[in-house]
């Protein structure tokens, strides 16, 4: 499933964006911690195609500057307007989560629990106990992305794809920065459900992202050596 992160100052131009994107992708992701004032409304009645809102805390690499409880006020709000999607870190404090998980309980949002280290890839037995963090919240899909120093920190990064897959979970799976893009191109040929793609380079959402149309291309010529297994999503 290719994903296209809308990065938009003003909901108008997040909007133009999402339209530009429906053509192309599978489903858009709405970066609101790099907007000012998002009308989470206007926005989702914008759709065309599935949604995900992704309000990013700094500490994993994103742009949100106030507090944690404003931050995830505006992902359970997306959620009560029937948000396909919404990405919550896992390392978010459990009251809030909790009230997230019920208003998406109620309207039928799914939640991706994520976990990112934006500065390196630490052991597989420790990817492995925030992966089980994830899975922990109870999530319909889990989301494990750390940066690449080498090729190395992606293999060992994609090792939890199967081992996530295994156990029955929805899982997401790749490096950022640019020794990190072969673990984007691998991740979907091993059945990571979402990969993210701007339309264009300038449009990119972390180091390391190929645009959609260079993604499709690649992922076309590999189809034959590497049939891509089936990440159900429920789209």
């Amino acid at each position: 499933m290719i994903c296209i992160p809308i990065i938009a100052e003003e909901t108008g131009a997040a909007i133009g964006m999402m339209e530009r994107a429906a053509p192309v992708a599978d489903l858009v992701e709405l970066r609101i911690d790099r907007m000012r004032n998002p009308e989470l409304e206007r926005l989702l009645a914008a759709r065309r195609i599935p949604v995900i809102v992704t309000n990013r805390r700094r500490a994993e690499g994103g742009g949100f500057s106030g507090t944690e409880k404003e931050r995830v006020a505006f992902l359970t709000e997306a959620a009560r307007l029937d948000a396909d999607y919404v990405d919550i870190e896992t390392e978010t404090a459990p009251i809030l989560k909790e009230e997230l998980r019920r208003v998406c309980a109620l309207s039928g949002t799914k939640r991706i629990a994520s976990w990112h280290d934006v500065s390196k890839t630490p052991a597989a037995a420790f990817l492995q106990k925030k992966l089980a963090d994830c899975m922990a919240d109870g999530c319909d899909i889990v989301k494990i992305v750390t940066y690449a120093g080498d090729v190395a920190d992606g293999l060992r990064l994609l090792e939890l794809i199967p081992f996530a897959r295994q156990r029955g979970q929805t899982v997401i799976a790749f490096c950022m920065g640019e020794r990190g893009r072969i673990s984007r191109i691998i991740a979907p040929l091993l059945g990571s459900a979402i990969s993210y793609c701007p339309l264009e380079p300038e449009g990119a959402s972390a180091s390391g992202q190929l645009t959609a149309g260079r993604m499709r291309e690649i992922l076309s010529a590999l189809r034959d050596l590497a049939p891509v297994p089936e990440a159900k999503m429920g789209l």
